[in-house]
């Protein structure tokens, strides 16, 4: 009796694209060599994925996903404060990170220009901005005095650019268990929490300098 096919899915193609990346030490430059070395039908991979460049953003998005599905696994997190959430996404986020370490330095070390540059974190970012953009919503909607509320738009553009300032924090630091980007992830929600409670975040002109001077100078 034939051996019925093990059905491709999109985490079957994410694990071995990972994989080829590493034992190869270069990305596949078609479709069909991927597929090839792999025994995966075109067909399939086309099933999940348009191109290789949108696997590689498939991947990013499956990164903030698996955060996510964490999070909401644990029962008390919708009482936790809008700080705390945000500490909450950061420490499963670089969890989940660290789970993949060997492929993303692969990615942050051969890619051509700035992190924040690349093409690959565009879901990641519109994800991420949404998710702190979410967050400040839920908050203003329950504050009376217009003063008080938060600039939605404006925080999730600084969340973006603290996952910037920590992914590359992350990409450096040998410590044990990673602590330092624990107390990384600590102390600039902090002061990106305390920024919004104090200051008007439009006079902060270069707020990456900022956070990095406030956190670590």
């Amino acid at each position: 009796m034939a051996t019925k096919a093990k059905k491709v899915t999109k985490e079957m193609i994410i694990t071995k694209f990972m994989d080829y990346v590493l034992e190869n030490e270069q990305v596949p430059k078609t479709v069909y060599k991927f597929c090839k070395v792999n025994a995966i039908e075109e067909s399939d991979f086309y099933l999940h994925f348009g191109s290789i460049d949108a696997l590689k953003k498939g991947i990013w998005d499956t990164f903030y996903l698996n955060t996510i599905s964490v999070i909401n696994k644990n029962k008390e997190y919708q009482e936790f404060t809008n700080r705390d959430k945000m500490l909450t996404f950061f420490y499963t986020f670089f969890e989940v990170l660290t789970l993949n370490r060997s492929y993303i330095l692969f990615i942050m070390e051969s890619a051509s220009g700035p992190l924040k540059n690349m093409k690959q974190l565009k879901g990641l970012r519109k994800n991420i901005k949404e998710f702190s953009k979410g967050l400040i919503e839920d908050g203003n909607a329950n504050k009376n005095l217009k003063i008080t509320k938060h600039n939605p738009q404006l925080f999730s553009e600084g969340a973006w650019l603290q996952t910037m300032f920590l992914m590359n924090f992350w990409k450096s630091d040998d410590s044990a268990s990673f602590e330092k980007t624990d107390v990384a992830i600590e102390k600039s929600v902090n002061t990106i929490f305390d920024v919004f409670d104090n200051t008007p975040l439009e006079n902060i002109i270069d707020f990456g300098k900022f956070l990095y001077k406030e956190t670590f100078v």
